[in-house]
C-alpha cells in the first residue's frame, strides 16, 4: 500500500474541515440576517396595525411627491337673493345648450365658471345638476366634441393596452373601457378610442355630507352624498392623495375594537365593494394614513352613528369613483 507524506495528508484532510467551517459560518450569517429582517418586518406590521387598526390590510409603498393642485375655490357662502350676474350667465348657458346644434363644451365652460361666484343655494344646485347632466354627454360617452381640451381621440399603437394608455393620461383603464365599450385585453393596433385627460380630484364637505368630483383642476363633474367620521373619530381635514397601492376590491379589514380580521363574507364587514386608501399631505391630514373611501351597503350612509374616520359612499357610487380616481395623482381635499 502506498504511503503519503504526513504533511500532504494533513493538508488534504484539513481542506474538507475548513470548507465545512466556512459553509457553517455562511449559514449562520444567513440565518441571522433573515431573523433580523424578519423580526423588523413583523414589528413594523404590528406597529402599523396598532396605528391604523381600522384600515384594510395592504402593503406599504412610498409614493413620489404629488403634483400641487389648483382646485376650484371653495364654494362661497350662499346669498339670500339670486345673483343677477349668475342668473344672466345661466340664461346664456342654456341658450348655448339649446342651440342647433347644441354647443355642449361652451355651455359646460360657462356653467363651470359660475360655480366660483356667490349665489343662492338654489342657483348652485341648478348649475351643478346641469353640469352633471352635461358630463354624460361630453365625458361619459364615446363622443369627442371639437374644441374640448379635456377629451380627445387616440390611435392605438402596437402592443398598447388600456392600462398603459390610462397611465399616460392619468386615468384608470376602467373608465376608458366603459366609455369606449371595449374590453381591456382586446385593443387592435390602429383603432381610435376616446381618452380623458386626467386626473380627477375630489372635495369632501363635512358639514353638508357631500363630495364634489372634478376633472383636472376645476371642471365640475358630479356630486355625491357621503358619510363621514363620527364624534371622536372625525375625518381629518386637509389635503390627501390616493395611495399608490390604495385601490382594492374588498380587502381584509382589521377591527381594533374586536381585534378581528374581517373578510367580505363576514356579516360585520364594513367596506362594501371597493376601498380607496388615502394618505395625508397637508393640513390636519398630513402624514395620516388608514383613512379612505369605501362602500356602504345600508341605505343611510350615517347608519351606526358614522364611520371611524373614513368616507362612506353607496356601493354604486364608490365603484363609480373607484373607476375615476388614480393613485398618486388624484387628490382629495376635506373641508368643513
Amino acid at each position: 500500500m502506498a504511503r503519503y507524506p504526513s504533511s500532504l495528508y494533513g493538508r488534504r484532510r484539513g481542506r474538507p474541515i475548513r470548507r465545512t467551517y466556512i459553509i457553517s459560518a455562511l449559514l449562520i450569517i444567513v440565518v441571522v440576517i433573515a431573523f433580523i429582517y424578519g423580526s423588523s418586518g413583523e414589528n413594523e406590521n404590528e406597529t402599523r396595525l396598532k396605528d391604523e387598526p381600522n384600515s384594510p390590510v395592504v402593503s406599504i409603498l412610498k409614493s413620489p411627491p404629488p403634483p400641487e393642485p389648483n382646485l376650484l375655490e371653495i364654494t362661497p357662502e350662499p346669498t339670500t337673493d339670486p345673483n343677477p350676474e349668475a342668473t344672466a350667465l345661466i340664461t346664456k348657458a342654456m341658450a348655448v345648450f339649446n342651440a342647433k346644434p347644441a354647443r355642449i363644451i361652451e355651455a359646460r365652460n360657462i356653467l363651470n365658471d359660475i360655480l366660483s361666484m356667490p349665489m343662492t343655494e338654489q342657483q348652485r344646485v341648478f348649475v351643478k345638476n346641469r353640469l352633471s347632466g352635461l358630463a354624460d354627454e361630453w365625458l361619459f360617452s364615446k363622443t369627442v366634441y371639437p374644441q374640448d381640451s379635456l377629451c380627445s381621440s387616440y390611435r392605438v399603437k402596437r402592443g398598447e393596452i388600456l392600462e398603459t394608455i390610462g397611465k399616460q393620461f392619468k386615468v384608470p383603464w376602467e373608465i376608458l373601457s366603459k366609455i369606449n365599450e371595449v374590453r381591456p385585453e382586446l385593443l387592435p393596433e390602429g383603432e381610435t378610442i376616446k381618452v380623458i385627460h386626467g386626473p380627477f380630484h375630489a372635495r369632501v364637505y363635512l358639514s353638508t355630507f357631500t363630495m364634489d368630483l372634478y376633472l383636472q383642476n376645476n371642471t365640475f363633474v358630479k356630486s355625491f352624498r357621503v358619510g363621514v367620521g363620527k364624534a371622536g373619530n372625525e375625518t381629518p381635514t386637509g389635503l390627501w392623495r390616493v395611495k399608490r397601492d390604495g385601490k382594492q376590491m374588498e380587502p381584509p379589514w382589521f377591527d381594533r375594537e374586536t381585534r378581528r380580521f374581517l373578510h367580505p363574507g363576514d356579516p360585520d364587514y364594513p367596506l362594501g365593494s371597493r376601498w380607496i386608501g388615502l394618505e395625508g399631505i397637508k393640513g390636519a391630514a398630513k402624514d395620516r394614513t388608514g383613512i379612505g373611501f369605501h362602500g356602504w351597503k345600508k341605505s343611510d350612509l350615517m347608519d351606526g352613528g358614522g364611520s371611524r374616520g373614513c368616507i362612506r359612499l353607496h356601493n354604486g357610487d364608490v365603484i363609480f369613483v373607484y373607476n375615476l380616481l388614480v393613485p398618486v395623482y388624484s387628490l382629495v381635499e376635506v373641508v368643513e
